[in-house]
């Protein structure tokens, strides 16, 4: 097949239909699926047993893609949820923002250098505007949705009732480009717990406040062992690390005892299913590495 400006589109959602990604058309040199709307449904081919958005059209299937794109030169819209994949969107400064405002890059950078995480290699691609899409599998029995902001400035996710432009498509002011091939490897867990839904616990929201806590350390006390009690097997380790962490900032400047941080966060870790030895010896680690990291600061 001659490569040109008609078949590049197509040879791209080829592409990604050979990852087992789902794929629909988008409008050409656009982000907007060029799939018809509900009000327009004409109850005929896939919606003949009622309307089917963009992400039940995506397909894999070889066939139809090649009859989709036989009508026009259409963008790739990849639909991360029935792809098995969440894709964190890195994206860059806009005008609107305040000077200094970090990129995407840059908050997943100072993101990771917090969690004591190297910045995870996967496949990546670089988007028109100048952004990074990093994708990852979805880690097996997780249902996750799509997020604005949760990780950081100008860091989005999609997963679950999301959508990504795929590489290989073309807009006015640039073209998505694999930059690694790599394989998507697994979301990370310690990526994983920040994620997913907190289930909050309501016998930890109603626990004493400690008495010699500030307003703010108790209510992150709270947060932090709800989080840790809702957790979900897969994440249940990297959450109670990360909420070790956090409140072990706390412990230096005397706004929360050490006895009263680790009987909280050894008992939130049982009601999320962990061994007794298991929280005591993530904790006592998480903790001192957060004292000694935060000591120096209330000198």
């Amino acid at each position: 097949m001659p490569h040109d400006r008609n078949t590049a589109p197509l040879e791209a959602a080829l592409r990604a239909a050979e990852h087992g990604w789902h794929v629909f058309p988008l409008r050409p040199r656009d982000k907007r699926p060029a799939l018809h709307g509900e009000t327009d449904c004409t109850g005929l081919g896939d919606c003949a047993d009622g309307h089917r958005k963009w992400e039940d059209r995506a397909t894999t299937d070889p066939d139809r893609i090649r009859a989709a794109w036989s009508t026009g030169a259409f963008n790739v819209g990849l639909a991360t949820g029935p792809s098995g994949l969440v894709v964190v969107d890195l994206d860059t400064v806009k005008a609107k923002d305040l000077n200094g405002t970090p990129d995407g890059v840059t908050s997943l950078q100072a993101l990771c250098e917090r969690a004591g995480q190297a910045v995870p290699t996967t496949y990546r691609v670089r988007t028109a505007s100048g952004g990074v899409h990093l994708y990852f599998a979805t880690p097996a029995g997780a249902r996750l949705g799509n997020s604005a902001g949760k990780l950081g400035t100008h860091i989005d996710t999609r997963a679950h009732g999301g959508y990504v432009v795929a590489p290989g498509s073309t807009l006015p002011h640039g073209t998505y480009e694999v930059t690694d091939p790599t394989d998507p490897v697994p979301l990370p867990e310690w990526l994983h717990a920040l994620l997913a839904p907190r289930q909050a616990s309501r016998a930890l929201m109603a626990a004493p406040v400690p008495v010699r806590a500030s307003r703010y350390a108790a209510a992150a006390l709270r947060a932090e062992t709800a989080a840790v009690a809702g957790a979900g097997e897969g994440s249940r380790n990297w959450t109670l690390v990360r909420a070790a962490r956090a409140l072990g900032r706390f412990i230096p400047s005397g706004d929360l005892a050490r006895q009263e941080v680790e009987q909280a966060l050894n008992s939130a870790g049982l009601t999320a299913g962990l061994r007794e030895n298991e929280c005591r010896a993530t904790v006592t680690s998480a903790l001192n590495w957060s004292i000694a990291n935060n000591a120096s600061r209330t000198a």
